[in-house]
Parts: structure tokens; C-alpha cells; sequence
């Protein structure tokens, strides 16, 4: 297991910014340092940061990193790939990023199927469906036909056979608000895609907070993803449930203090010969590097453990 970080706050003074829009200068030699000396191994960076750069600075800029220790673990890019509005959109975004992965030396390209919500309310997220903890989320699994799967399945295998040659790994992650948001459905998509570099995020705290109450355990969720799953969003989170709303909001912690059993976890993805990044999902909100240094070490001893005990 290797770790990567895809931290959800980008805070080290004196810089401050929101993670899904930052430049190649926001990775500075802070950034870089702190992150190399808590002990991760490489970075999630989403696309969005290298469209700022022309494939000569996208070369110098993957350099820099490399020279702080780091690799550039994952591609994010995302969004849904068979909708109208969006989808023409997304799926050049998807191949884009197989092209930044090959000149970066990134393993993976990592994207969701969701789409922005159509009927946020106000203030957004105030509606059933419109984000996440409703008893309805939008485009999910099961209000999806088959040919959903179907259409999304083509997509991907061209996506596979264009980034085989450049020895890339795409995967689905699986996420609220979109017709991958549990094992089933990760399962239908895995099937139907059937390309050897092709595989799933089993991200469970997508899982958890899909719905008000989530649709399936953690444990049967890893068991049924374990042998499928080529690189693995991990966050933790507690819930606060509402019944008379049919509500839930959540509280996002570090990977040993929430309601999901990363020990378990870890150990289903090591039995089944596991051998892609780990990559934690930062905090929101306090001090990102206490927060996920916690996260990191304790994720690190259990996996520590586990080798261990394979002597």
C-alpha cells in the first residue's frame, strides 16, 4: 500500500485556498515540504491545476514536485459522461487527463459520475436530492436503467484502450449523486467495462453519506469492491440524523474517529493483494495537517500490522 494525499484544505501560512481551484503556484515549497514529512508518498491534483500550464511547464512543474520526494499519484477529473449538458464536456476532460497523466507519470486518472444538482433549493442543498443525507439522491443507482451503464460503459473502453499505451489506470469512484454510488452498481460498471486497466474507488464515505440511511454496510461494501479497486479515496465522518426530515448532516473527522471501521477496511483490501495508493481525503476545517497526519498514521500502523503479520 503507498499513500496519497488529496487534501480537501489547501492552508499553510501564509497561503489559504479553496482546493478545487488552485494554480501550480499555490503548491509552494510549505505545501510540498509539510506534505512530503508527514509521510505521504504522492498527490492527488486536480486537472483543473494543470490547464494553466503548457506541456513544457506541466513537465517543469511535475519535476518540482518529484524534487520534494512526492509523485503526482492521481489525476481528478470527473463529472457525469452520458447527459446531455454535461457529458461532451466531461468526456473530454477524461481524455485530457489520460494526456497530463503520461507527461506527469501519474498511475491513475479518478473521476465521479455526478453531475451538479439540478434542484439545489436555497439556500443549495436545501431540497431532497439536491446534495447529500436526503432519502432521494439524484441520478442514483436505483432509479438508473441498464442502458445508462451501458452508454457509460462505452465511454470508458475507449478511455482504457486510449490509455493502455500509456500505461494509465482509469477508475469510477463511487459517489453520491450518481448512478455508481454503491457496490452493485460499481460491480454492473466493472463487468460491463471488462478492460484490465480499468477499475473502481470503493470511496465509502461516499457511501455513507449518499442517503439519510445508508443503503448498505461498510463491510459488505469493501468485501464486494475489495478485488475490483485500483485506488481508494478514504474519509470518516459522523452523522447526525434527523427522522422527522428524513435528514442527515454530517461531521467530517479523522480516519480513526468516525463511524467507519478503516481497520476493517484496510484488512479487506489487504486480503485481496491490494497494492494501489490509499489516498486521504483531508480535512475541511481546523488544522488539515494535524487532522490528517492522525489520518495517515493511523492508517499506516494498521497496514504495518497487516505486513507484519504475513512474515
Amino acid at each position: 500500500m503507498r499513500f496519497c494525499y488529496a487534501n480537501r484544505r489547501h492552508t499553510i501560512f501564509p497561503i489559504s485556498h479553496d482546493y478545487t481551484n488552485l494554480i501550480p503556484e499555490n503548491y509552494n515549497d510549505a505545501f510540498l515540504r509539510k506534505t512530503k514529512e508527514l509521510g505521504f508518498d504522492a498527490l492527488e491534483i486536480g486537472l483543473e491545476t494543470f490547464e494553466h500550464l503548457d506541456n513544457n511547464a506541466k513537465l517543469e512543474f511535475y519535476k518540482r514536485i518529484k524534487d520534494f520526494g512526492l509523485d503526482i499519484g492521481c489525476i481528478r477529473t470527473g463529472g457525469t459522461l452520458h447527459d446531455a449538458k454535461n457529458g461532451p464536456r466531461n468526456i473530454e476532460r477524461l481524455y485530457k487527463g489520460i494526456e497530463i497523466a503520461e507527461i506527469v507519470e501519474a498511475e491513475i486518472v479518478n473521476g465521479a459520475l455526478s453531475a451538479p444538482a439540478r434542484l439545489p433549493g436555497y439556500p443549495a442543498g436545501s431540497l431532497p436530492g439536491s446534495e447529500k443525507g436526503w432519502n432521494i439522491s439524484q441520478d442514483a443507482s436505483k432509479d438508473s436503467m441498464l442502458y445508462i451503464y451501458d452508454e457509460i460503459a462505452k465511454v470508458y473502453q475507449g478511455a482504457c484502450q486510449f490509455a493502455k499505451e500509456k500505461n494509465i489506470t482509469i477508475t469510477a469512484e463511487v459517489h453520491q449523486n450518481s448512478p455508481v454510488d454503491n457496490s452493485w452498481s460499481a460491480k454492473l460498471l466493472h463487468e460491463k467495462v471488462d478492460k484490465e486497466n480499468f477499475g473502481i474507488n470503493p470511496d465509502l464515505g461516499n457511501i455513507l453519506w449518499n442517503y439519510d440511511i445508508p443503503e448498505e454496510t461498510f463491510e459488505d461494501a469493501i468485501d464486494s469492491m475489495a478485488s475490483i479497486s485500483k485506488y481508494w479515496h478514504c474519509k470518516n465522518l459522523f452523522t447526525v440524523y434527523h427522522p422527522e426530515n428524513n435528514r442527515s448532516v454530517f461531521i467530517r473527522v479523522p480516519l480513526p474517529d468516525g463511524e467507519i471501521d478503516y481497520r476493517y477496511a484496510i484488512t479487506s483490501l489487504h486480503n485481496a493483494n491490494y497494492s494501489g495508493y490509499m489516498t486521504i481525503e483531508g480535512a475541511w476545517a481546523g488544522d488539515q495537517w494535524h487532522n490528517d497526519y492522525k489520518s495517515l498514521r493511523y492508517a499506516k500502523k494498521i497496514w504495518d500490522e497487516l505486513q507484519s503479520s504475513k512474515k
